[in-house]
């Protein structure tokens, strides 16, 4: 299985700011175009078989889990 660190480039339109992590988590559509994303990297892990006790399924453990996959401190 892979993971992927995706870097994203966001033209905020409608000054929505500190609501932007929200705004892409959650909405499948952005309303009236209030942020343009593009996509300006992605990398890719090999992190091999899922289960239900992976690192990055814990909230715990996620952002070490990551900052170990993608070599960030």
């Amino acid at each position: 299985m892979k993971v992927y660190k995706v870097e994203l480039l966001i033209v905020d339109h409608d000054d929505v700011g500190d609501e932007i992590p929200d705004i892409l988590e959650q909405h499948h559509q952005y309303p009236n175009s209030c942020i343009m994303p593009t996509v300006m990297n992605i990398e890719s892990r090999d992190i091999g078989e899922w289960d239900d006790n992976h690192p990055l399924n814990d909230s715990s453990q996620q952002k070490f889990a990551y900052n170990i996959l993608f070599n960030e401190s």
